[in-house]
């Protein structure tokens, strides 16, 4: 099976967990595209669900199916998040944020309930931090963060797109940091939360309730 087919497979056994009357978060990315086209198929056939989109092009799929769109402000508290991830580690520490949504996919992580992540095996590791780390921050503190993340010997690089910075949905910017392989994802995060100008880091810390893996013809669950 390909890449993609093991991230459907994941993301059918995420939404086989969704039941009438929840409201979701509805994540963003390449196999989070699946999960919602998928619960789109659910609402044509009568289920009745509400959705709150970590993106604008998350909410701009989720419309196209028929999915309804709320707001936090309605729903401070969600019924579960169906989200994707860049890695992740045997104790369900995520990188997030290749998808620039990392800002809007945390607050709707923690205003879950139950945060299930889907994955295809590839993402799976033993540490984190091949993946280069997405750190959302605002375009007046690029110069200050960008030192202090050396001073800290982390290489980063504002995340471009068609050769021009890439902005977020909140008009924030990207930087893609190198800290090699992270020993200690807490102290990090906990590190980087300090920074002023760091409105958000793509650690994801103690918020996933399980982590659903498609591969090899059959889907795996991990869970904490």
């Amino acid at each position: 099976m390909g890449s993609d087919d093991n991230k459907k497979q994941a993301a059918r056994a995420a939404v086989e967990l969704v039941t009438d009357g929840m409201v979701l978060g509805l994540g963003t990315g390449s196999t989070a595209v699946f999960a919602v086209k998928l619960l789109g198929e659910r609402v044509r056939e009568g289920l009745k669900i509400k959705g709150v989109p970590t993106s604008d092009a998350t909410e701009a799929l989720a419309k196209s199916v028929g999915i309804p769109i709320v707001t936090l402000d309605e729903f401070p508290q969600l019924d579960l998040d169906i989200d994707g991830a860049d890695e992740v580690e045997p104790d369900l520490c995520l990188i997030k944020g290749g998808g620039g949504a990392l800002l809007r996919e945390k607050i709707v992580a923690y205003a879950s309930k139950k945060v299930v992540i889907i994955v295809d095996e590839s993402k799976l590791v033993d540490k984190l931090g091949r993946f280069h780390l997405p750190i959302e921050i605002i375009p007046f503190a690029r110069g200050l963060i960008q030192k202090t993340l050396s001073d800290m010997g982390a290489k980063s690089l504002v995340r471009e797109r068609d050769g021009k910075p890439f902005h977020t949905d909140e008009n924030n910017l990207i930087l893609d940091c190198d800290f090699g392989l992270i020993d200690n994802p807490r102290a990090l995060a906990q590190q980087l939360s300090l920074i002023p100008g760091v409105v958000e880091h793509g650690l994801f810390i103690d918020l996933v309730e399980r982590v659903i893996i498609g591969g090899a013809g059959e889907v795996r669950t991990l869970t904490r």
